[in-house]
């Protein structure tokens, strides 16, 4: 299991990412502050953190300067709300690995880890395929395989039926899916989900992806 902490004050975005992190197969540890954060990166051996600026007890790249001088090379992946050149220039002069501001997309983030996991020398447990039922879903091309057909998604089509795979066979609400692919802080038009939903069925078969009337989506497995 890959075990990730994710270090973010609020509550409810840390919580969410970690759910999300979860799906996606992850094991995480939350905390909400830089001081329980350095505690929790000396005392467990994470692949990777993502790491809010903003902190209290100690900021982002106070804690993130300090595992880097204790020699701690964990991937770190910095959160923050700032703005501007310096900031992001800062925190990788800190020796963080990659940079992402809020508000951001859920998509991306797990994007970005998967990379920084990838790049880690000898990574152990990081599996870029998913196979469920007749579907095979290889997440570093972005390709789907069913029926013996390969298919090219776009990388929110793929996070879509990547989340319904790995759920499967449970069904997953929309409002699940939106908080995992386009981020708990999207305020667009709930309604995308269908829109997604409808590409993947013009790609895989209108029978890919079942509809569960009140509750959600459910990946058509073979039985």
């Amino acid at each position: 299991m890959v075990r990730i902490l994710v270090v973010d004050d609020e509550v409810r975005l840390a919580g969410s990412i970690a759910r999300g992190l979860s799906a996606e197969g992850f094991e995480t540890d939350v905390v909400h502050d830089g001081v329980d954060a350095l505690w929790q990166a000396r005392e467990v051996d994470y692949a990777a953190i993502v790491l809010d600026i903003m902190l209290p007890g100690k900021n982002g790249y106070e804690v993130c300067r300090e595992l880097r001088k204790e020699g701690n090379a964990t991937p770190i992946l910095m959160l923050t709300a700032k703005d501007g050149e310096y900031d992001e220039a800062e925190g990788l002069d800190t020796g963080a690995d990659d940079y992402l501001r809020k508000p951001f997309s859920y998509v991306v983030l797990v994007a970005r880890l998967r990379a920084l996991l990838r790049r880690q020398t000898g990574a152990v447990g990081v599996d870029n395929t998913v196979t469920v039922g007749g579907f095979s879903l290889d997440q570093g091309q972005l390709r789907v395989t069913f029926d013996d057909t390969a298919v090219e998604l776009t990388p929110r089509e793929f996070a879509v039926i990547e989340m319904l795979a790995r759920r499967s066979p449970d069904v997953v609400s929309k409002s699940a899916l939106l908080d995992s692919v386009w981020g708990i802080d999207f305020d667009g038009d709930p309604n995308i989900v269908e829109v997604y939903v409808g590409y993947l069925r013009k790609k895989l078969g209108k029978h890919a992806i079942r509809t569960v009337r009140g509750a959600g989506y459910q990946l058509a497995v073979a039985k």
